[in-house]
């Protein structure tokens, strides 16, 4: 672990926009030993809006343990301004499971991405329903499971994936995961599920959107990564990407131009989730990145 992220911390909070949040925030921290290392804002009205902050700060002369500084926190500003609010502890690494189909650019990617540390996570685990890919993710040292999904088998087959996920899994990666999960699943990793889907949504939703595009002769193709909900293709978005393509592309082309998109995007929605730099409100993302 690099020894900065050992002692880092970040804050995290949406509230109704006011003056004095910042300083009460900063003040608070101050007060209590911290060194504020980063920080950003956004709010999307000045007079009655919403307003987001990402804050980093360093621990080692705190005055106070973990839960003590957030009861503390809770009492003292949160409260006030009537916050919803979390402290992550970079130190506290987060387990990463990977679900995969057959299509294995994402899937290689973050492993490598892992293995070279610019993915500060645990992978816990790779889930698939094929055997394609087990023998490259056990090169890894990554616990592969094969769980085939049929339709009359669905249902068994997410309940045995949420007991090998449980408490195993901070964040759940579809890397191309060719199946649609049901709202049951969805709803026991709350905004813990990200997806690639290799459409610029909300163009293209839905099965084979690179045949969709060639049908239509875009010129752009792209790729989304967002968080998954009970709507198919329709959570909040937390990254895209696009390339120029002509009528010269062929769908086989454009299926090969959009998995570097893919891998692109997805990297980096994982990347922002883990270094809690995003805070999802509404349907939409708020990305400090």
């Amino acid at each position: 672990m690099p020894e900065s992220l050992a002692t880092t911390a970040r804050l995290l909070i949406t509230c109704p926009d006011q003056p004095g949040i910042v300083a009460a925030v900063t003040g608070f921290l101050y007060a209590h030993g911290a060194n504020i290392t980063a920080l950003d804002q956004h709010t999307t009205d000045p007079e009655g809006g919403a307003f987001f902050m990402r804050l980093e700060f360093q621990t080692p002369h705190l005055d106070l343990s973990r839960r003590a500084l957030e009861s503390a926190f809770a009492a003292e500003v949160a409260e006030r301004f009537a916050m919803r609010w979390r402290i992550a502890y970079a130190a506290d690494r987060k387990k990463t499971a990977i679900l995969v189909s057959r299509h294995e650019h994402g899937l290689l990617d973050l492993l490598w991405g892992w293995r070279r540390g610019e993915l500060y996570t645990d992978i816990s685990m790779v889930i698939s329903n094929h055997p394609d890919w087990q023998e490259a993710v056990e090169s890894f040292g990554v616990p592969f499971y094969h769980l085939p999904v049929s339709k009359a088998s669905k249902p068994q087959t997410e309940q045995r994936m949420r007991a090998i996920l449980q408490g195993q899994a901070d964040l759940i990666v579809l890397a191309r995961y060719m199946q649609i999960l049901s709202p049951e699943f969805v709803a026991a990793f709350p905004q813990r599920i990200i997806n690639i889907h290799h459409s610029f949504l909300p163009a293209f939703a839905g099965a084979d959107p690179y045949r969709q595009a060639a049908e239509r002769g875009v010129k752009l193709i792209g790729a989304t990564a967002h968080y998954v909900t009970a709507e198919l293709d329709a959570g909040p978005i937390i990254d895209q990407d696009v390339i120029r393509v002509s009528h010269r592309h062929s769908t086989a082309d454009l299926k090969a131009l959009g998995r570097d998109i893919e891998r692109r995007v997805l990297s980096r929605a994982v990347q922002w989730h883990l270094e809690d730099k995003i805070i999802p409100y509404a349907n939409k993302t708020v990305v400090f990145a």
